[in-house]
């Protein structure tokens, strides 16, 4: 087990008479990553509108800010106990045999133009080996293939802007992970957390995009686990915030309205457990998942968490 600790602050200046936002900053509680304590302040004395979505976990809260400052203040402490699998016995699923909540990840999306990647994906990953393997020749060929350089991308940005430009940050990279997999009929989705392990020379400690990806083991039960094709963070302190279909679903704060907006600032941290334990995160080549199974029962996929 790693236990993390972490905390978000992020500072408005709102213009208007009033400004609605939705965050999405907030830690998920999933069969492998357990909130232990947190924490939520908000400088004005706001309504807060709470929800979680049942299916990807992803919490979220809303709130209408008044004229002036505001400040949201975040904090956790997150139980991560990784399942582990070996590379080898991890397996492409054929769509009809994929739960249903799994296959809107096969289909393109705003960011992730899958079906225009189709012809280069069977050029560049066609003749491969399925399963695990293909998945991470995918991501080994975008970490190579794409220069990371922040300030490179705005919020156009697509899969196929960063395919054509060969630069860009996280969340270019995850965009065009996601649309090569896809396009190899291998369901993947975007993840926001933060940047655990990053070099600091890349700047201060920032929120992450990473990737999870649809795979089986012999027995047909599947999780999502875990990728990151930046490279520029650590796997195994991944804490899972929102998870979508690529970024348009996975933004830490939507605005509407007109604001003023600080750099967020963010840390995190290994902690030692209740054990006194503190571990090494380090990169490892197993495979790696905080999602619960997917059993395949009777012809049926289902949730069961473990």
């Amino acid at each position: 087990m790693v236990r993390m600790a972490l905390s978000t602050q992020l500072e408005y200046k709102v213009l208007d008479a009033s400004c609605d936002f939705i965050f999405s900053m907030q830690a998920a509680a999933t069969g492998r990553q357990t909130i232990v304590e947190e924490s939520l302040s908000i400088s004005q004395p706001l309504a807060v509108n709470s929800y979680t979505d049942p299916q990807t976990q992803s919490r979220g809260f809303s709130v209408r800010a008044l004229q002036g400052a505001l400040s949201i203040q975040y904090s956790a402490i997150v139980d991560l106990m990784h399942f582990e699998a070996d590379p080898a016995s991890l397996n492409e699923l054929a769509p009809t045999a994929m739960p249903g909540h799994v296959l809107p990840y096969l289909y393109p999306s705003r960011y992730c133009q899958s079906d225009r990647l189709i012809a280069f994906t069977g050029q560049q990953f066609g003749g491969l080996p399925t399963g695990y393997s293909r998945v991470q020749a995918i991501r080994n060929w975008v970490f190579n293939s794409v220069r990371f350089q922040g300030n490179t991308s705005n919020s156009n940005t697509s899969a196929i802007d960063t395919l054509i430009e060969r630069v860009g940050v996280c969340r270019d990279f995850a965009h065009l992970m996601i649309a090569l997999c896809r396009a190899a009929n291998i369901p993947a989705r975007m993840v926001s957390g933060m940047d655990y392990g990053a070099d600091p020379a890349l700047g201060p400690p920032d929120f992450h995009a990473y990737v999870e990806v649809f795979l089986a083991d012999a027995a047909g039960d599947g999780r999502w686990y875990l990728f990151d094709p930046s490279g520029t963070a650590i796997p195994m302190g991944f804490v899972r915030f929102c998870t979508g279909r690529d970024a348009a679903d996975i933004a830490f704060a939507t605005i509407f309205g007109s604001v003023i907006a600080a750099q967020p600032v963010v840390h995190i941290e290994v902690v030692a457990d209740s054990n006194g334990n503190l571990p090494v995160l380090q990169h490892v080549s197993h495979a790696l998942s905080t999602d619960g199974p997917y059993r395949k029962l009777a012809g049926r996929a289902a949730l069961t968490a473990a």
